[in-house]
């Protein structure tokens, strides 16, 4: 008699046992649901967050032309095959590989641009630049009409203006 009591107890309580264990479905796909939130929240932060804002432009040509507040870059970088760089470029692609910098630079001079490459030595990036400036207001003005150009290419409405640190 007492046997049959010890091997239900113990079958009792390796049921209880085995019922309370959670599931590692569960805790994967919590996981998974918060790491895709996170995600979301940093790409919101990076989209918001200006690396450096000025006041808005207008520039007068032909017609009133209303450029948006240019978010300006500056970073040190050498152009590639003697390149002539001023001091604001209009920067339409970033690649650490630069078989890919080189496949939309000439991308870009079959769509009439005087594109050219410059690599930024410390994060080793290179830089595919479509046009190059005296001043940030002709730069914003060309990267406005680049993004026009091409409104529904993704990629290419991130261009931005990079300045040239010495």
């Amino acid at each position: 008699m007492k046997k049959i009591v010890y091997l239900g107890v113990a079958l009792c309580a390796a049921l209880a046992v085995t019922s309370c264990k959670p599931k590692e479905s569960a805790y994967k796909k919590a996981y998974e649901k918060a790491k895709q939130q996170e995600l979301a929240q940093q790409a919101a932060a990076e989209k918001t967050e200006p690396v450096v804002a000025d006041v808005p432009v207008v520039v007068k040509e032909k017609a009133a032309t209303t450029v948006t507040t240019p978010v300006v870059r500056k970073e040190r970088v050498t152009p590639q095959n003697n390149a002539s760089m001023k001091e604001y470029s209009v920067v339409c692609g970033s690649f650490l590989t630069k078989s890919n910098a080189d496949a939309l630079m000439e991308r870009m001079k079959g769509a009439g641009y005087a594109a050219f490459l410059a690599q930024n030595p410390e994060t080793k990036m290179y830089r595919v630049i479509i046009s190059t400036f005296d001043t940030k207001q002709e730069a914003a003005v060309s990267r406005d009409d680049f993004k026009a150009k091409y409104p529904n290419d993704e990629d290419f409405q991130k261009a931005w203006i990079l300045q040239r640190a010495y």
